[in-house]
């Protein structure tokens, strides 16, 4: 379970205050609102990016507000997808594990687990550069989940992707928190992708979260 409990975080000038929110547990939350409502800085606060000002994050009950970004057992995809020019596929989806000091054989084993259920095995010894904008995103999710995070936030994973491959995308987001059971939240501008894949929606809207999209 995902829980914002009256959270306050500041971003330059902008500020919220007093948000709240939950996801249940194994449950893909839709977080929808204006462009400058707040809901990337929202976040990039739960993600650990951004600094609480006030208020607390718990996952599963326990407080996380404190933790660094690699403890809090949390996969972010960011809307830009952000790749290492100079790594492979496979070392974007070893890199997780290997950082939290998995076992080799177990990195190689969650290597191949990812590639096959996102259909990138083709994919792990080339580099980013030439890769399309569906199998960027693939890598990205891939990267996120291989550390086995309690919860996956994604901030508008289907910009810039076209209609087939954003179906493909929502399809096998979709399919991924039913085989994991993983607590996702996700940011969209778009109320048919949110329709499609949320569980429970959400509205920020005046610096305050509102239940229903």
């Amino acid at each position: 379970m995902l829980e914002l409990r009256q959270l306050s975080v500041r971003a330059g000038e902008f500020q919220l205050a007093g948000v709240s929110l939950a996801i249940a547990r194994g449950k893909y939350g839709v977080l929808m609102g204006k462009t400058g409502s707040g809901k990337t800085t929202l976040m990039e606060a739960v993600c650990g990016l951004k600094k609480v000002t006030a208020g607390g994050i718990f996952l599963d009950g326990r407080d996380v507000t404190g933790l660094r970004p690699g403890e809090r057992g949390i996969g972010f995809v960011p809307q830009d997808t952000v790749l290492f020019s100079n790594m492979t596929v496979r070392r974007h989806l070893a890199f997780g594990p290997q950082i939290q000091g998995w076992a080799k054989d177990a990195v190689a084993q969650r290597v191949e687990e990812l590639a096959n259920s996102l259909g990138i095995t083709h994919l792990l010894e080339r580099k980013p550069q030439g890769l399309s904008g569906g199998e960027s995103k693939r890598v990205a999710l891939g990267r996120a989940l291989a550390a086995k995070p309690a919860v996956l936030c994604l901030d508008e994973p289907f910009s810039a992707l076209d209609e087939e491959t954003h179906a493909e995308i929502c399809d096998l987001l979709k399919e991924i928190q039913h085989t994991q059971g993983i607590t996702t939240l996700h940011i969209t501008h778009g109320s048919a992708e949110a329709e499609r894949l949320a569980d429970v929606r959400y509205r920020l809207r005046d610096g305050q979260i509102q239940s229903g999209g």
